[in-house]
């Protein structure tokens, strides 16, 4: 049974947990600017020197999301938390695609991702050896059918997505992100290695898990509560994001069990 903790508030339970996994976007920020009740809730936890992991599915590099963070005024401090999607990926692509000719698709602020070996970036999708997908080009992010035509001639490509995601809100406005691509590119029949939540790897490549009580807390069903299930870890959703218009339309309890979820508490903003 999942435990609404809005009037109690984290920590009514934080005490029982060793480690937390919390999701940015939609749980620290939205795009635009940073929730102030949410650094309460981290400020809170290093009072109690407790570990928390700001685990992302960004597909740039850790540098790269911290600097962006810190624009928005957050603390370096609390930046230096930040495990990417995108850095989960860089041993990956290094390891095995590292010679490889690749074809991005994604706009040109997640470049830095793939700094070290740009040289074999190219411009002809046909040359490729591999798709490199970070999220949708800046002229083509209203509609998935593009990249339907794209892909289609090349589905006996392997696709490297380094965000699972299938949408994120920036402040109101929803936007399409690179898990979205990916599912395309599976639909057509072609094979996709993910890296982020909610795929179990990213949890050990961000920190050492040991036999440590883990609470993972997200807003997106899809990637942070089923991430957390994945790994038999108790799981927070924060109900005002991604979701809160299904939440609103849905019995709870039934939008757990379309999405075959298990939420173990839920709160509508993170709160201490």
């Amino acid at each position: 049974m999942t435990k609404n903790l809005d009037k109690e508030g984290l920590k009514s339970v934080a005490d029982y947990y060793d480690l937390f996994f919390i999701d940015l976007w939609g749980v620290i920020h939205n795009g635009i600017e940073i929730y102030k009740s949410s650094i309460e809730v981290l400020n809170e936890l290093t009072k109690l020197n407790k570990e928390y992991i700001l685990l992302t599915n960004a597909p740039r590099p850790n540098v790269n999301v911290r600097s962006f963070i810190e624009k928005m005024g957050m603390d370096k401090e609390v930046s230096s938390k930040v495990y990417t999607s995108g850095e989960a990926a860089l041993d990956y692509l290094i390891t095995n695609f590292k010679e490889k000719k690749f074809f991005h698709i994604g706009p040109p602020r997640d470049f830095g991702l793939f700094k070290t070996f740009e040289d074999n970036k190219i411009k002809d999708i046909n040359e490729a050896e591999y798709l490199l997908c970070t999220g949708l080009f800046d002229n083509q992010n209203k509609e998935l059918s593009f990249y339907n035509k794209l892909l289609v001639a090349h589905i006996k490509k392997i696709m490297v997505c380094t965000n699972p995601d299938l949408i994120v809100d920036r402040g109101k406005i929803r936007e399409y992100c690179a898990g979205s691509v990916a599912k395309v590119f599976e639909e057509l029949g072609g094979k996709v290695e993910y890296f982020g939540k909610p795929y179990p790897k990213v949890y050990n490549q961000a920190t050492k898990i040991n036999n440590r009580k883990v609470l993972c807390i997200g807003d997106n069903l899809n990637t942070d509560i089923r991430g957390a299930n994945f790994q038999n870890y108790n799981s927070l959703l924060i109900s005002n994001g991604i979701h809160r218009e299904e939440i609103k339309q849905n019995n709870i309890t039934n939008l757990f069990d379309r999405y075959d979820v298990k939420v173990n508490f839920l709160q509508s903003k993170l709160k201490w």
